[in-house]
């Protein structure tokens, strides 16, 4: 889910913390990607018919994705490490629950869609009901050994990872359209960046330390911030929308001082002194990582082992996925070009 209208309140709001920039502003430059808002996108891609693609009854469009996806970052120049979600906090329970409740509803919906034969209904339906499950993450990592793109698990929240990740500068920035990143402490964000480097349109920057300017607060404010709009680890504070949110949270710095001094109602389920921890806890959690292991280990690939498993294995069309591959190894030669020019550069 994210934060509830936080890029609404940033953007009306932050002037130099939110910038537009073009893709070829990160390249050479590693960019930690949350890769379950990828996987999710390419499940709930279609046919006509409302099923999914798929080779036989083998559902493929999250490696048909997957694979085109990371060819396009490839030859941007960019190089992407693929954060996978590791097991969420106790109090995402909940929201997982209604998230499932949604899908469990939208099973119903899509019967009676079927029995009308409504195909606009049947394809909303069929979204609807789309889970990542632990088969599509393991086909997604399989991939990625092949084509030597890497990856890490998160001990938790991917988005609080790829938080970490960006604050010990081990990457650039984290790529993901959820706003969590910004309360974990993210020092940048990217969103619209899957349109950036597949149609080359512009990418959104978000800049943590500009925002915070932009806004006046301090993290552990900005944070109280997110919580009162909307998150995914405590029901929300009703009563209070986005523009009083921010105006509280400007005049109290916390949520406490809010109540103390406002006539609010504090609903018991809005537990927000957790949400706040998660928020804390998570993106500073110490992991042991060779930054040697986030590169692209281009001399590695093999041709034979990526074409038994997409060709053999998943019904993938050969000629497509030689061309794919042979692009990559493209990219790889520019990338080497690009690193001699910057040492020959740096010595003279």
């Amino acid at each position: 889910m994210g934060i509830k209208q936080l890029s609404a309140v940033l953007k009306e709001n932050c002037k130099k913390g939110i910038k537009e920039k073009p893709v070829a502003s990160y390249t050479f430059k590693k960019i930690a990607i949350d890769i379950s808002n990828f996987i999710y996108q390419f499940l709930i891609a279609v046919r006509s018919s409302g099923n999914p693609l798929g080779y036989g009854d083998i559902p493929t469009s999250h490696l048909i994705g997957m694979f085109y996806r990371t060819l396009r970052i490839v030859e941007s120049g960019i190089i992407p490490i693929f954060i996978f979600d590791g097991k969420p906090p106790e109090l995402k329970i909940y929201e997982l629950k209604k998230r499932k409740e949604k899908r469990e509803k939208a099973d119903e919906e899509l019967k009676i869609a079927e029995e009308l034969e409504n195909k606009i209904e049947i394809e909303k339906q069929t979204k609807r009901k789309i889970k990542v499950t632990d088969e599509h993450v393991k086909d997604c990592k399989k991939l990625l050994d092949l084509l030597k793109i890497p990856y890490l698990t998160a001990p938790s929240e991917a988005e609080a990872f790829c938080a970490y990740l960006c604050k010990q500068k081990i990457v650039h920035a984290v790529a993901t359209e959820d706003m969590d990143t910004l309360p974990f402490g993210g020092l940048k964000l990217l969103r619209n960046f899957s349109a950036g480097v597949t149609k080359n349109q512009k990418i959104i920057e978000y800049n943590l330390e500009e925002l915070l300017k932009d806004l006046d607060m301090n993290l552990d404010e900005f944070i109280d911030l997110c919580i009162l709009l909307g998150c995914d680890y405590t029901e929300s504070c009703k009563g209070i929308g986005p523009k009083k949110s921010l105006i509280f949270i400007k005049k109290y710095k916390n949520i406490e001082n809010i109540f103390k001094n406002e006539k609010i109602e504090k609903n018991e389920l809005f537990n927000f002194e957790k949400a706040r921890e998660i928020f804390k806890e998570l993106s500073s959690i110490e992991v042991d990582i060779d930054e040697r292991e986030m590169n692209i280990k281009w001399d590695e690939i093999d041709m034979k082992e990526i074409k038994k498993y997409l060709v053999e294995e998943k019904g993938f069309e050969e000629k497509r996925v030689e061309n794919g591959v042979n692009m990559m190894m493209k990219c790889r030669n520019k990338a080497k070009q690009s690193s001699l020019d910057a040492f020959i550069k740096k010595k003279q």
